[in-house]
């Protein structure tokens, strides 16, 4: 993913999320939607609250797939 460490409540998080986007988005590879969730997940690098950070990575990664759509 990123090069942060990242709590195991975040990782589930963006677990659960890689199975609902592979699920929803069917039609792109999975390989897409990992580097979609990927690039998401690094623009919020470095933060310190990180409580919400699942949720901005869902609705980045969401742009970005339904673009290749």
């Amino acid at each position: 993913m990123s090069t942060i460490a990242v709590s195991a409540e975040e990782q589930r998080a963006l677990g659960d999320l890689r199975g609902r986007l592979t699920v929803e988005f069917a039609s792109i590879s999975a390989a897409a939607v990992e580097e979609a969730i990927t690039a998401a997940h690094r623009r919020f690098d470095g933060g310190a609250i990180r409580d919400f950070v699942p949720l901005f990575v869902e609705r980045d990664a969401r742009r970005r797939l339904a673009r290749i759509l």
